[in-house]
């Protein structure tokens, strides 16, 4: 259950010796809170019941959505392709007018 770049690994339902665990956690955790606190001031906090931190059996912190409406992943591409325009307007390595960025495709699941 690991795509390409070891990104989803398994769960860590049990917990190995020498794992930095709570490192991980605590990252997704900050993370998870951030991104709430973006979500709620938008008022989309009811769109992500399911929001939570993670961690996977290497100790990786994961910032886990839950299972979300199609609507609500429309939204949040949404906001995340607005994001991304206005920075490349404000940023001075904007590409020159007319161009578009190339888009890798993320076969994460």
């Amino acid at each position: 259950m690991t795509d390409r770049r070891g990104v989803v690994a398994k769960r860590a339902e049990n917990l190995m010796p020498g794992v930095p665990y709570v490192r991980g956690w605590g990252q997704a955790r900050r993370s998870a809170r951030t991104l709430a606190a973006q979500l709620s001031a938008l008022g989309l906090e009811s769109d992500f019941p399911g929001l939570a931190a993670d961690v996977n059996v290497s100790g990786d912190g994961l910032v886990r959505l839950g299972t979300i409406r199609p609507e609500a992943a429309m939204m949040l591409a949404e906001l995340i392709t607005k994001g991304l325009a206005a920075e490349a307007e404000t940023s001075p390595k904007a590409l020159p007018t007319g161009r578009r960025p190339i888009r890798r495709r993320s076969s994460a699941a």
